[in-house]
């Protein structure tokens, strides 16, 4: 007998089948009786539950008890917790919530991303990411079979894993596939789907949809196939039950002309829409669904025409309804009157001789229109498919299948079994008997490869599927449904004789039940998901589906297009193309990796948290997933992996050796379980069969009550030991001796004292609030909170603290405060270490904010301080149990717990927070604090916990998991510290966690919430002072040093840190400061000192030169590095071999100099001089220190070599500078040295130099290097010899230029032409016939007959426009003109299609350099250096031309446009050809451009504007020229004399570097005397604070805003008008009192349009002067800006304002306004101003706008759409979301590449660099 103990769990009998599960409670009195759980008493036969269905698991193959009772109750638990979906293997069970989760969003996508399936809790995102993995990696069409019944949720779960291929595919895609694909679903759900008794949504037919990927994983097609639609539903509905939706939508969403056309009513005036007596279905919205179903019509090319041939059908259908056969369908379906009246109430058919006709009765006259009706409306449907696969398929229609891969999304109905069935149900069933056979015979496959893979043979195993059933429904001869097409096929045939002849075949097959008796219409058919009973009245009818052939015939006389289309294929049987469809269908199916999603409804009502157990068992059957649980149990159900056995079950060997990695596995299963033909341990996995398990698991129950007996005395027995021994070692030592009078005493706690404490806190009892023990704190002072609670639990919050405990905590852990312990974690954790590690980081959260009591005593204090640490980690990362191991974890805990005691009653916070980087559960943190922090009535622990989670916040980010939840968390917070935790979030998020624990300096600081005051030193002995906090990088003080300093030549400064003597480099990159200042302070506690006394410092340095460098460029640079020089020098850091020289030359000689500097300079010699600048001698100083010592200015790295070289040594140091790379031993010994120059051929080219003693060349020599044993990499010279004169001697290294060419010219070329086009033309110039290469790049009048670049020549287009440029040589006057062409005309042609095809920009070059080759003609060159200067401006050559093109310009120096040319090279590639302006400026010998520039205030000013100069430039020197504060926000606009209103040009599509000629010139449309004005206005109303900047406020605030409020955008009040009416009357008269006269004219002028008829004119006056007195004093500016100040209040300050009219939303009215600012897109009604909806920018998914229309999507991945019509270009509004969508991802993106990506590209970023919002 077993005895059972209070709490534990067991399995009884219910009356629905199976066991449920129960809990032994005990009574006072010790009687024990058993509760369910439904919380009813229950007196019953039990047996024992496994643990894991006490709690529930995530994957269903994990439960001990492997029976529908453990499935279904894991589904239940689950389903209380809110969790939705489970694993069941690689099957995924979706019950049906009946409400919205926020589990869908773009966030979730980018989680379960490239993740495994298992690695994140269940979701259908994961098995749609498993689906398009396999895909992708193993290049193999995969499938995803949804199922279950109606209402489960298989539609939505279809639609969500399209929305996440399309949206994972997206990223990469640039086609509009996509959207077409998720388009196709409403037009689908319209036609497909109606509401039902168990549906809202009810899906009536199934649908295979295949979506096809190309190789990179990138959408490319889709095709839908449908199956079996229920025709019926279009004439008859049950009660509560509506048609299908497309009508309701069809009559409540066309136009009042439409419905007059149609002839259509509303929808209680049609038969065929009234018969369920339910017209309106709650929770849809028939007008919205309309609009959104026309659209997706529009998007997927239904024509207009075909739309309305599709409502003239559906009208004809209602027609047709209604009453006594009174024909008004004749017009929709456009036939003669007579014919359809014939037609519905007559049936002709031959006889031998004649065809004879003959009448129908009325019950005969409908059911031939309720055929013909169900034929149109089913035909129809037909047509819509294969409408929408003609164009989502479009693409590989006439490519290959093969070549694409393929993911296919199965909906298909479930397991059927009614009162009453029918037909359909047989063809469902049918269908699902096959899906179920492929289901079972995957997972049988899938229980084959895990024994397979563990070596297990299991022959033994039997398992029967379902084919009998399938064989006596469609395999073997006279199957069921062959017997239905037969009789069909009868003209006598009927239902009767159809029974008898199933009968009579089949009544000996065991899964065929006959008719009871001849009356009896019903047979029944054993399915695997039980029996069902089929009525066969009307089966023949129903298979035959057919029309009469009058029908047909009336159908092909019709007018009406679409309907004889969809008539002109004749169907088959039902029956017959059923089993074809199906048959295609598992075909396909069998080519793919199945994936299975098991759709259950947890009840019939929709309730959102009622769990109907038999109705759930009832689908667990029908799903099959039954025969999931038989094929495990026949084999081995229960498994563990090697590591989970060995740990759980350790304790039954006899043995202390247990490592999982060195123990054999055979030897731990013969000393567990010697009997081991129960249990297989092989490679992995240990698998037992149930009987076995349940014994082991009762013996390892019995051996852990004995050891916890045992621990518990010996864990008593060793601290009371330990506590004494502390007490003595504390006695004699005085280090340990605190003053009593300033800090708090602790006592130790006893293993008596412990009884008495608290047990840890179980949050389903009721909590008891502990004593109000005032927290330990510092003497700082903290400011205080409000009194008031703080509130973090709204419901309404998608992101609140909340709704992420009810998603992810443990157990029945809440999200409030307690003051109690933690029993278990509050999120999972599968290391043991780590959960130990959590309970007692618990422990130490809830006494230092003080809400557990703290004992005192004085010897504990010590002793603890001195015991921890040694016990303290020094490295990040390291799971508590990989520290000490698990049998150390309960004693390092017992430490840990003293040592924290000490800390937090010092104030210190090192301890707590060393925890981050003992375990890597960071989020356990963050949660623990938060749960602390909501409904605490004690402000002091409220105190700190803020303090608390601000440092946290400064160290490390919460997972992805957590991170919308802290933000949003941390918003709420109290205003001492929402503001500030928000921003330190933002920016650890930004700039990554920190490598080190928080330094002293930082947890001041965070007490005061201030940030850390430093200076950083300069070489010229300036000290820098700055702000830094928590997340600052060694890049952001650089950045801010420079700016402070203005130094502009910032590459390679780094920032450094000294510490005594010793000093190194942060670098200028990602590192965090504070890591550092920690490192030092570490080094202090090391030495036994404090850390606030730690002496660190910070330094600027140069620590690396570029090749490049050149001092002249920055003077202040130069003067710090030449300043860093000197004192390098002094000290000695600075030392070559020279130095030591000169220095003991001047020692042996004489006196040594008393500066080393001097001595440094006179060694230099030859340039002190005495008439050099100071600047000059500086420079060449600093650059002679850059090529002597170029190991003091290098970047060095730590290595070990794998392979290279023979070297001493294998570890060393490797150096890393602007001359080579080296290799050494400390700091002075070089192993090797690997000059840049060592990279380079041998061929070389030479300059000339003076020097008689080396080799005497010509420019242009050719050289052939001979390396020799004599050479030396270190030697400045190289021996070679010259290939003119063949003599040899020797060559500076510098005075020659290195060639890659394998190839030697030959002397003509030498001597005629430029050797950089020598080397390119010889790489990659093509050869014409008949022509050598050398001639292709001189200079000819002859047109080219191909292109010069080998590229070019197997392009037969671009080969075409390549020597179609004879327009270069017209232009330069090389070839004869016969017609006049202008400049302009020649430079379209020549450049226009280099604009567009960047492989003939080359080409372009190329041409114009090699006619400028040889070319003797003054004009012809003159005219080819414009075509250069032109061409250099509009795009740069290749990287393989641009060193070539670069080399052709410096060959040229006296040209005057050379050196021009050389640096437009560097700017960024353009668009559009040049314009007129540009051409006539360079024929005219001049650069440059102004142009007149337009301001708000009706002033402008001329600005000089290059070919080149780019929006973001020009948009400074404006700023700079107005002197405003800042350029960020501004932006350029463009009016034309055809557009009323301003085009932006500055907006995400056009680059900001865009030259500005290219946007002035092109924009009009290309055209030179179209008129314009370029206007410079604010864009953007980031942080606008008028009387901040009061040239931005008078030049462009108050002239933009006004217009805005006299238009009355604004809601404001009447004090406020007339306030704001005395203002602008101030500031248009000033004090000229005269004008008072003038009010009532002015009032337009001075008060909204809107609002100017609420008074008399004469009270507007009276009030207005009454404003305009009080105001008095003020002058004209002050008035505006005062305007400014009374305006920026108001929510649509700044606002982009635009009036549309709309009708998809009912409840706004028809024209609303839409406001745009950096908030989002508000929706405001334009009569009374009060705001209808404000999306934000990150729910704004997509929009668009074509001619005066715009559409806009907003949501996650639920979409819906709002549509309008604007009376303006609805462009302006697309581009102005464009701009505020594109900039506002800086505020909310932690990706620094982003947000580096974004400075660089939009000037309004420029100021942010440092932090927040400008």
């Amino acid at each position: 007998m077993v005895m059972l103990r209070k709490g534990e769990w067991v399995w009884v009998d219910s009356v629905i089948g199976a066991p449920i599960g129960a809990r032994i409670k005990v009574t006072p009195s010790g009687q024990r009786f058993l509760v369910d759980d439904e919380g009813k008493e229950q007196e019953a036969s039990l047996r024992v539950m496994h643990p894991t269905s006490v709690e529930g698991v995530d994957d269903m193959i994990k439960l001990g008890d492997m029976n529908e009772a453990g499935l279904l109750r894991n589904l239940l638990i689950r389903h209380k917790q809110g969790i939705i979906y489970t694993y069941t293997g690689s099957v995924l069970v979706a019950v049906n919530p009946y409400q919205d989760f926020p589990i869908y969003s773009a966030d979730q996508v980018r989680l379960y991303h490239s993740r495994k399936l298992g690695e994140l809790p269940p979701h259908i995102f994961a098995i749609a990411e498993s689906c398009y993995f396999n895909m992708t990696r193993h290049l193999r069409n995969q499938c995803c079979i949804i199922s279950g019944e109606s209402g489960a949720g298989k539609t939505e779960s279809t639609k969500l894993i399209l929305q996440y291929l399309a949206a994972v595919s997206g990223q990469q895609s640039e086609q509009r596939i996509e959207q077409q694909i998720l388009e196709s679903n409403p037009i689908l759900e319209a036609f497909g789907n109606a509401k039902t008794i168990r549906n809202d949504n009810s899906s009536r037919f199934g649908k295979y949809l295949e979506i096809f990927f190309n190789k990179d994983g990138v959408i490319e097609a889709a095709r839908v196939e449908q199956y079996l639609l229920e025709k019926s539903r279009v004439c008859h509905q049950a009660l509560e039950e509506r048609n299908y939706h497309m009508f309701y939508c069809m009559l409540v969403g066309i136009t009042a002309e439409e419905k007059k056309t149609l002839r259509l009513g509303d929808a209680k005036e049609y038969n065929f829409l009234t018969k369920g007596n339910c017209i309106v279905c709650e929770g849809r919205d028939d007008a919205k669904d309309y609009i959104r179903i026309r659209s997706a019509m529009k998007i997927l090319t239904f024509s207009e025409k075909q739309c309305q041939e599709i409502l003239k059908l559906l009208a004809a259908i209602l027609h047709l309804g209604n009453v006594c056969f009174e024909v008004f369908c004749v017009c929709s379906v456009q036939v003669e009157k007579s014919s359809l009246e014939r037609s519905l109430t007559h049936r002709s058919f031959m006889t031998n001789r004649e065809r004879v006709t003959k009448p129908l009765s009325s019950e005969q006259a409908s059911d031939c229109r309720d055929a013909l009706v169900k034929a149109i409306y089913n035909k129809l449907f037909i047509w819509i498919v294969e409408k929408i696969n003609s164009v989502i398929y479009k693409k590989l229609s006439n490519s290959p299948k093969s070549s694409y891969l393929s993911i296919g999304l199965l909906d298909i109905f479930g397991f059927e079994n009614f009162n009453t069935n029918s037909f359909e149900q047989l063809c469902i069933n049918f269908a699902n008997e096959k899906l179920q056979q492929f289901f079972v015979g995957h997972i049988f496959k899938l229980e084959q490869e895990e024994y397979l893979k563990e070596d297990i043979v299991w022959n033994n195993i039997n398992f029967s599927d379902n084919q009998n059933i399938l064989d006596l429904l469609a395999g073997k001869s006279c199957n069921l449904l062959a017997l239905i097409d037969e009789e069909s096929h009868f003209p006598k045939g009927s239902d009767s004789t159809l029974l008898n002849k199933m009968n009579q075949q089949h009544s000996r097959d065991k899964s065929y039940i006959a008719s009871r008796s001849q009356y009896d219409t019903n047979f029944g058919i054993q399915h695997f998901a039980g029996v069902v009973y089929y009525d066969s009245t009307g089966f023949l009818e129903k298979n035959r589906d057919a029309i009469s052939s009058d029908i047909i015939k009336m159908v092909e006389m019709s007018k009406n297009k679409l309907l004889r289309q969809t008539f002109e294929t004749e169907l088959s049987t039902n029956g017959g193309q059923f089993r074809q469809s199906l048959d295609s269908l598992m075909k396909a199916l069998s080519a793919c990796q199945p994936f299975f999603i098991r759709c259950f409804k947890p009840n019939n009502d929709k309730q959102s948290e009622v769990f109907d157990r038999e109705l759930c068992m009832r689908q667990l059957r029908y799903s099959g997933m039954m025969d999931t649980i038989r094929i495990r149990n026949l084999g081995y159900p229960i498994r563990h992996t090697f590591e989970e056995f060995l740990k759980r079950y350790r304790v039954l060997l006899k043995t202390t050796i247990c490592n999982p990695k060195t123990v054999s596995h055979d030897a731990v299963l013969l000393m567990i379980i010697p009997d081991s033909v129960y249990c297989r341990f092989h490679k992995i996995s240990v698998i037992f069969v149930e009987l076995k398990m349940l014994l082991l698991q009762k013996s390892w129950k019995q051996k852990r009550e004995a050891v916890i007996l045992l621990q518990a005395y010996t864990r008593g027995l060793l601290a009371r030991k330990t506590a004494q021994r502390m007490r003595n070692d504390v006695r004699n030592d005085e280090r340990f001796i605190f003053n009593q009078q300033n800090k708090p005493l602790i006592s130790f706690v006893t293993v008596e004292q412990r009884r008495n404490m608290p047990e840890p806190a179980d949050e389903t009892s009721a909590e008891t609030p502990g004593p109000e023990i005032p927290p330990p704190m510092s003497t700082t002072p903290i400011p205080s909170l409000e009194e008031d609670d703080d509130e973090f639990d709204e419901d309404d919050d998608q992101f609140s603290f909340y709704k992420f405990s009810e998603l992810n905590f443990q157990g029945n852990a809440t999200h409030t405060h307690v003051t109690q312990r933690l029993r278990q974690p509050l999120l999972p954790h599968d290391d043991e270490g780590d959960t130990l590690a959590c309970l007692t980081l618990s422990w130490i959260i809830l006494r230092f904010m003080g809400d557990i009591p703290e004992p005192k005593s004085l010897d504990t204090t010590s002793q603890a301080s001195s015991t921890i640490s040694h016990h303290l980690p020094n490295k990040q990362g390291r799971r508590l149990s990989n520290l000490v191991g698990l049998d150390q974890v309960n004693a390092l805990i017992v430490h840990l717990f003293l040592f924290c005691v000490c800390l937090i009653c010092h104030g210190s916070y090192w301890f707590c927070l060393s925890f981050v980087f003992l375990f890597p559960c960071r989020d356990e943190i963050y949660c623990q604090i938060c749960k602390q922090l909501v409904k605490n009535k004690n402000r002091k622990s409220r105190m700190q916990g803020w303090t608390l989670l601000s440092i946290c916040l400064g160290i490390f980010p919460p997972t992805e998991l957590f991170m919308k939840y802290l933000e949003s968390f941390v918003r709420k917070g109290p205003s001492a510290y929402g503001a500030y935790c928000t921003e330190r979030l933002r920016r650890i998020i930004a700039n990554g966690e920190r490598k080190e624990l928080p330094c002293w300096i930082e947890l001041q600081a965070a007490k005061s919430k201030e940030p850390i005051d430093v200076t950083v030193t300069l070489m010229d002995d300036r000290t820098i002072s700055l702000q830094l906090e928590s997340a600052s990088t060694s890049a952001e003080v650089c950045q801010a040093v420079a700016e402070k300093t203005n130094l502009k030549d910032t590459h390679g400064f780094s920032l450094y840190i000294s510490l005594y003597d010793k000093m190194w480099s942060l670098g200028s990159c990602g590192k965090h400061v504070l890591d550092a200042v920690s490192q030092c302070e570490q080094e202090m506690r090391r030495q036994g000192k404090h850390e606030r006394d730690t002496p660190w410092s910070l330094s600027l340095r140069k620590e690396l030169f570029t090749p490049w460098h050149d001092c002249s460029e920055d003077p202040i640079s130069t003067d710090l590095i030449y300043r860093q020089v000197i004192k390098g020098i002094k000290s000695a850091d600075y030392t070559s071999e020279k130095v030591r020289l000169c220095t003991e030359t001047e020692h042996n000689g004489g006196a040594a100099p008393q500066d080393k500097s001097s001595m440094f300079v006179s060694m230099q010699a030859p340039f002190n001089n005495g008439k050099q600048s100071r600047e000059s001698v500086k420079g060449e100083l600093v650059d002679s220190a850059r090529k002597e010592w170029p190991l003091h200015f290098s970047k060095f790295y730590e290595v070990t070599m794998t392979s290279g070289p023979p070297l001493p040594k294998s570890r060393f140091f490797v150096a890393v500078n602007w001359s080579g790379i080296f290799f050494m031993d400390g700091r002075e010994k070089r192993l090797l040295e690997l000059p840049y120059i060592e990279m380079q051929e041998s061929l070389c080219l030479f300059v000339p130099t003076d020097d008689p003693m080396f080799l005497v060349c010509k420019r242009g020599d050719l050289l052939l290097v001979e390396k020799d044993e004599e050479y030396s990499p270190e030697e400045t010279w190289i021996k070679a010899t010259n290939q003119r004169t063949s003599s040899s001697g020797a060559v500076y290294k510098d005075t020659v230029q290195f060639l890659p060419t394998l190839t030697r010219p030959t002397e003509d070329m030498l001597v005629e032409f430029p050797l950089h086009l020598i080397l390119f033309s010889s790489l990659l110039f093509g050869a014409s016939k008949g022509v050598g290469r050398e001639k292709l790049w001189s200079s000819s009048r002859e047109p080219l007959k191909q292109p010069l670049m080998k590229t070019l020549v197997g392009n037969s287009d671009l080969s075409n426009l390549a020597c179609n440029l004879l327009p270069i040589l017209k232009y330069m006057g090389d070839y004869p003109i016969k017609h006049s062409r202008s400049p302009v005309e020649l430079t379209d042609q020549i450049f226009g299609p280099a604009t567009q095809h960047e492989a003939l920009q080359d080409e372009i070059y190329c041409q114009i350099m090699r006619q400028m080759t040889s070319n003797n003609n003054r004009l012809s060159m003159e005219r080819g250096w414009q075509l250069m200067w032109l061409c250099s401006g509009l795009f740069p050559p290749s990287q393989n031309l641009m060193r070539h093109t670069q080399r052709f310009l410096e060959s040229r120096p006296r040209e005057p446009l050379a050196s021009v040319c050389l640096q437009r090279l560097l700017k960024k590639p353009r668009k559009l050809p040049p314009h007129l302006v540009e051409v006539d400026a360079i024929q005219q010998n001049s650069t440059m451009i102004f142009h007149k520039v337009h301001f708000p205030n009706d002033t402008s000013d001329i600005f000089e504007v290059a070919s080149t100069t780019t929006i973001k430039e020009l948009c400074y020197s404006i700023a700079s020229h107005l002197k405003l504060n800042s350029a960020d926000g501004y932006s350029l606009y463009l009016k034309t004399p055809n557009k009323v209103g301003l085009d932006d040009i500055y907006f995400p599509k056009i680059p900001v570097f865009t030259p500005l000629v290219l946007i002035l010139f092109c924009f009009p449309g290309n055209q030179a005397n179209v008129p314009y004005l370029v206007i410079f206005k604010r864009k953007l109303w980031f942080n606008v604070t008028p009387g901040k900047d009061q040239v931005a406020d008078l030049t462009f605030h108050f002239p933009q805003e006004m217009p805005k409020y006299l238009r009355g955008n604004h809601n404001c009040t009447k004090e406020d008008m007339i306030t704001l009416g005395g203002l602008l009357f101030r500031s248009k008269v000033d004090s000229d009192r005269s004008q008072f006269v003038m009010i009532p004219r002015m009032l337009s002028e001075l008060v909204p349009a809107d609002k100017i008829k609420i008074m008399s004119p004469e009270d507007w006056k009276k009030h207005i002067i009454s404003s305009y007195n009080k105001q008095s004093g003020i002058t004209l500016q002050e008035a505006k800006i005062a305007f400014l100040r009374t305006i920026s209040s108001w929510p649509t300050f700044g606002c982009a304002f635009f009036e549309v009219k709309q009708s998809c939303e009912p409840s706004y009215p028809s024209t609303v306004m839409i406001a745009i600012s950096k908030q989002g897109v508000s929706l405001i009604n334009p009569t009374n101003k009060e705001l209808l909806v404000m999306h934000k920018f990150s729910r704004i998914l997509e929009f668009s706008s074509k001619g005066n229309f715009f559409q806009m999507t907003v949501g996650t991945l639920m979409k819906s759409s709002f549509v309008c019509e604007t009376t303006q270009v609805s462009n302006r509004l697309s581009q102005c979301i464009l701009f505020y969508k594109s900039v506002w991802p800086y505020f909310e993106s932690s990706d620094y590449e982003m947000k580096h990506f974004l400075t660089k590209s939009f000037p309004f970023f420029s100021g942010l660099r440092n932090g927040g919002p400008p």
